[in-house]
């Protein structure tokens, strides 16, 4: 079984929509494997990292990944704080957007905005779809993610553009 860190460094390597989803394709029936992604994505983006997150589901153009509530991750009333919670957006948008690109592609967020509907308690879980990248091609693709809590309610919407194109080596 490969290790946290030999995952991660092949991942920053040939960080690619394939190696993304072998990675997931390794960890999500195994026992934590979720956090284990979580773990990764925080080593390869290590602001990420701070909140904790945990895999639910990855598939190609579409994520789940849920926070946990912890002090850490709290303001001062005593619910999530709201940089926490942009966090969380940003995590899904790029996962998901990440998982749906072409071969020798890559990308990066210009614009990232969220709507605060209620105030975030308990665990709270991102989901998020994201169109295919078109090969070759260079432009901004918008996305959203819905985050919700344990009751499914919506606590607040992320709205990101990212920016897809060739990698350059």
């Amino acid at each position: 079984m490969p290790t946290l860190s030999s995952l991660t460094e092949s991942l920053s390597r040939l960080a690619s929509a394939e190696t993304l989803r072998r990675a997931w394709s390794l960890l999500r029936h195994a026992p934590g494997g979720g956090v284990l992604m979580g773990q990764i994505l925080g080593n390869l983006a290590p602001y990420t990292g701070t909140i904790h997150p945990e895999v639910l589901t990855l598939e190609e153009g579409y994520a789940r990944v849920r926070m946990r509530d912890r002090r850490r991750v709290r303001n001062h009333l005593r619910s999530v704080h709201a940089i926490a919670l942009m966090n969380l957006g940003e995590v899904a948008t790029g996962v998901a957007m990440m998982s749906a690109l072409p071969e020798d592609m890559r990308g990066i967020i210009t614009h990232l905005e969220m709507d605060y509907l209620k105030k975030a308690r308990g665990p709270i879980t991102a989901e998020c779809r994201a169109p295919t990248a078109v090969p070759g091609e260079r432009r901004e693709y918008h996305v959203q993610a819905d985050l919700t809590d344990e009751q499914g309610e919506v606590v607040a919407r992320a709205r990101a553009h990212w920016l897809i194109g060739p990698a350059t080596h």
